[in-house]
């Protein structure tokens, strides 16, 4: 089993419009995962530096970013990163351009666990219906020319139907998985944050986490799930 979280941290500017990378990293480490996927990690303008410090990443949690910027100070890619637990190594890495009127991006990871190795795709989808149709279509099109293996996709999808009627390319390879309304926080009625997988995954818990921290350091609460290699009757099942 491992635990799987994604977080729109809001380049750190919390509720209170101040900048506070020491709450989020709190909030990050009562999470408990072995894998976190951060959205708007990095600054929006100049270098796009991280707004997570490297040093106070090692001093407040058990997790170590994976070598995804390209320098500059910066963290992720198109403001996406993956935090695992140390010692946790990708074998490989992969940043993606998604199509749409706004600039984003997407990265693909595949990292060795206990027993299997896993694909992780870290996505932050566009605010518009069309881009998150073609992104979609583009994601789904990434995961097929890739070998197979456990894959897990998940991110601040921008979806607020919830029957994901615009995610219909990932729908077709993918199980729609959501923890519950992560937006906004004082009030959560959407739920943007979500978690696709594969179907050789299962989902055994999964929640939105909410604390007080939590509530005032972004305006998206984390989301967690616990997952596990799926059972051989329940892979059949969900692919008849």
């Amino acid at each position: 089993m491992f635990r799987i979280a994604s977080y729109n941290i809001r380049k750190t500017i919390g509720l209170d419009y101040r900048r506070d990378p020491l709450r989020v990293l709190g909030v990050i480490a009562q999470l408990d995962a072995d894998i976190v996927t951060l959205q708007e990690a990095d600054r929006r303008f100049g270098t796009r530096a991280t707004s997570l410090p490297f040093d106070l990443i090692a001093q407040e949690t058990d997790l170590a970013p994976l070598d995804i910027a390209k320098g500059n100070g910066s963290i992720g890619w198109h403001g996406n990163t993956i935090l695992v637990r140390r010692g946790m190594q990708a074998t490989r890495i992969e940043r993606l351009t998604l199509p749409g009127l706004e600039p984003r991006g997407a990265v693909s990871v595949d990292i060795p666990l206990a027993n299997n190795t896993i694909r992780v795709v870290a996505v932050h989808l566009g605010l518009r219906r069309k881009d998150r149709q073609d992104q979609a279509a583009y994601l789904a099109s990434h995961l097929a020319e890739l070998p197979a293996m456990p894959t897990v996709l998940l991110g601040d999808f921008n979806e607020w139907n919830n029957a994901g009627s615009n995610l219909v390319a990932l729908n077709a390879q993918l199980n729609l998985h959501q923890p519950g309304p992560s937006f906004p926080t004082l009030r959560p009625i959407a739920q943007l944050d979500r978690i696709a997988h594969s179907r050789d995954l299962a989902v055994t818990a999964s929640a939105v986490h909410r604390c007080d921290r939590a509530a005032r350091a972004s305006d998206h609460l984390p989301i967690w799930a616990d997952m596990v290699a799926a059972e051989p009757a329940e892979q059949a099942k969900l692919t008849a």
